[in-house]
């Protein structure tokens, strides 16, 4: 099952008004007239960051990524939970027969351990070795400088013990206050909306490929609350680029109702991608803003005019005004 598939089953379910219909990256509540703003982010070991990646960078990541989708509503953070794996020893026996077992069997697969909350006692030491400890304590590290660096303080979260090879396997909700209202939302370009981005596109994968080039790019991406804020009351629809500029352009197209022509020559990339193009627009994990603008109104922010909205459906591309064929892959997808 692909994962427009499972989405799809999904929407037949029971959804909260808040959920926009499962359209958005993020859903909304409004609790006491308060308007509240949720999206939940998970990263795989090997997936979605290297197995060698540095683990305070694994936790700047991890955490500016889900702030990103705050940012594409206009959401200032408030706070984050996090679900946490602490991996299982190979060096250290347990104590006692009974934990020795309830390892031995969470190694072969079988029932783990009893989970254990963050909220009240915050996480347990990590069972591992020192190879897992020093892990552990380098990603608290990280999760400290990012917390501190986008003012959203931890609120809880959960712990979960994992065999000692299994990958890992991190989960983060944040949760914001809107700022605008409307919340900005991706479905609501309008045919003659110009649309934008944020940034330079590609450089995550520069930092990826070449981290000398672009040391942060991809290791500590930003999440652009501030320009989010700016743009909430002005921007007709609004989204970060996670999984490619082309998918995530057609993507606002489609819950818009619309067709979206990008101009190829117009995306800002790295001097080092000009001739590669293509290759920029549709690696994704950029995490700068998309956002669409009535024709003629000016962005509050540094951003780039890379296309417009039309009727119809669908997304076409050209490189100096002459259509190009769309890539086999417009970016990344699950499934």
């Amino acid at each position: 099952m692909t994962e427009a598939e499972f989405i799809a089953r999904l929407r037949t379910l029971p959804l909260h008004p808040g959920a926009a219909g499962l359209v958005d990256d993020a859903a909304t509540l409004t609790p006491g007239g308060e308007t509240l703003v949720l999206s939940t982010d998970t990263m795989v070991e090997g997936v979605h960051f290297p197995a060698d990646m540095a683990p305070a960078d694994v936790a700047w990541r991890l955490i500016a990524c889900a702030l990103s989708d705050l940012a594409a509503k206009g959401a200032a953070p408030v706070g984050v939970l996090l679900n946490y794996p602490l991996r299982a020893s190979v060096t250290h026996p347990a104590s006692t027969p009974a934990n020795a077992g309830a390892q031995s069997r969470a190694a072969d697969g079988g029932v783990q351990p009893p989970k254990t909350s963050t909220s009240a006692t915050g996480p347990r030491p990590s069972p591992g070795g020192s190879e897992t400890e020093n892990w552990d304590d380098a990603f608290l590290d990280g999760l400290a400088q990012v917390l501190t660096h986008y003012s959203a303080p931890l609120l809880g979260g959960d712990t979960v013990s994992i065999p000692p090879h299994a990958p890992r396997v991190l989960t983060i909700t944040a949760i914001g206050n809107a700022t605008h209202l409307p919340v900005a939302i991706r479905s609501g370009a309008k045919a003659g909306d110009a649309l934008y981005v944020t940034g330079t596109i590609g450089a995550a994968l520069l930092g990826f490929e070449r981290p000398e080039t672009q040391p942060n790019a991809y290791r500590r991406p930003v999440a652009r609350i501030a320009d989010g804020i700016a743009l909430a009351p002005h921007a007709s629809a609004m989204m970060d680029v996670s999984d490619g500029l082309l998918l995530d352009a057609q993507r606002m197209a489609a819950a818009s109702n619309l067709s979206v022509r990008i101009a190829l020559d117009a995306v800002p990339v790295p001097p080092e991608l000009a001739t590669d193009r293509l290759r920029a627009v549709t690696w994704g994990d950029d995490y700068q803003l998309l956002f669409a603008l009535p024709s003629g109104a000016t962005p509050l922010v540094a951003a780039t005019r890379i296309g417009q909205f039309a009727p119809g459906q669908g997304l076409t591309l050209t490189d100096h005004g002459t259509p190009i064929p769309l890539p086999a892959s417009l970016g990344y997808q699950h499934g």
